[in-house]
C-alpha cells in the first residue's frame, strides 16, 4: 500500500541547532496517526516541515507520490495539506463567517458544497456566524479552525494539540468529527496530542518522538503502558 504522506530521513535546524534528526514517518490512506512525545522533542517542528513553515536540510517529504521539495506553504495547501496550528490562529477581528469565507474564496464551489457539513459537525458555528472570532471560547475557536481547514478539502489534515485548553464537551465533539471524517472521506489525519485517551480513541497508528527522532511506532493497540511510562509520562 502506497502511503499518502511520507517523511524520509528529514532533518531540520533552527539557527544551526539541529531539531529533527532523520525523521521517518508514514501516513497511510484513510488513517489517523498520532505523533506523541514529551514537550520539546520536535513534534510541532515535524508538522511545520510538512506544511513548509520550516525548511529541511536533508531528507524528503512526499505527498500522494509527489515530492514537495522546496514548495511554499500555500502551494502545499493547494496540493492537499490542511493545517490547524497549536493556538488555532483564527482571525480574531473577523466574524465566524468571514473566517470561513477565507477558505471559500480560495477553493470555490467545491468548498461551498462542504459548508453545510461543517455546520453539522460543529453546529455552534452556524449559530455564531456574525460573532467576531476573538470573542469565541477556546473550544469554539478550535471548532472554527478545524472547520476552516476542512473547507480546503485536504487530503491530509494536520492538527497540533486539538484538545489543548478545551472543555470536555467540545473535546467529545472534536473526537466525533475526527471519527466521522476518517469514515466518510478519502482523507488522513496526523495529530500531535498530549491527551492520551483522546489519541487512543481516534487513532489507528502512533509514533513516539524523543530528541528530534522517532523512537518507535505501530498500531495504536501496541501503545502499551510500558511505552507510556518510559517515554510519555512526565
Amino acid at each position: 500500500m502506497t502511503n499518502l504522506l511520507e517523511l524520509k530521513g528529514v532533518q531540520a535546524a533552527y539557527d544551526q541547532s539541529v531539531i529533527l534528526r532523520g525523521v521517518d514517518l508514514e501516513i497511510p490512506p484513510n488513517s489517523v496517526v498520532a505523533l506523541l512525545g514529551r514537550n520539546g522533542v520536535g513534534k510541532t517542528t515535524t508538522l511545520k516541515t510538512i506544511i513548509g513553515l520550516v525548511g529541511t536540510s536533508e531528507g524528503e517529504i512526499v505527498l500522494d507520490g509527489k515530492p514537495l521539495g522546496k514548495l511554499k506553504p500555500e502551494a502545499r495547501a493547494r496540493m492537499g495539506i490542511g493545517y490547524v496550528p497549536q493556538g488555532r490562529d483564527i482571525f480574531p477581528m473577523l466574524t465566524v463567517w468571514e473566517n470561513l469565507k477565507v477558505s471559500l474564496s480560495i477553493y470555490g464551489k467545491e468548498s461551498a458544497a462542504r459548508l453545510e457539513e461543517v455546520y453539522e459537525l460543529f453546529p455552534v458555528l452556524k449559530e455564531m456566524l456574525h460573532r467576531k472570532g476573538g470573542v469565541l471560547s477556546g473550544g469554539q475557536q478550535q471548532q472554527l479552525a478545524i472547520g476552516r481547514a476542512l473547507l480546503t478539502r485536504p487530503k491530509v489534515l494536520v492538527l497540533d494539540e486539538p484538545t489543548e485548553g478545551i472543555q470536555p464537551s467540545i473535546i467529545d465533539q472534536i473526537e466525533d468529527a475526527i471519527l466521522y471524517l476518517r469514515k466518510t472521506y478519502d482523507m488522513s489525519i496526523l495529530l500531535v496530542e498530549q491527551y492520551l485517551d483522546f489519541a487512543k480513541t481516534v487513532s489507528d497508528r502512533f509514533y513516539i518522538m524523543d530528541r528530534g527522532a522517532m523512537l518507535t511506532g505501530g498500531a495504536i493497540s501496541e501503545l502499551s503502558e510500558d511505552l507510556i511510562n518510559r517515554h510519555l509520562t512526565v
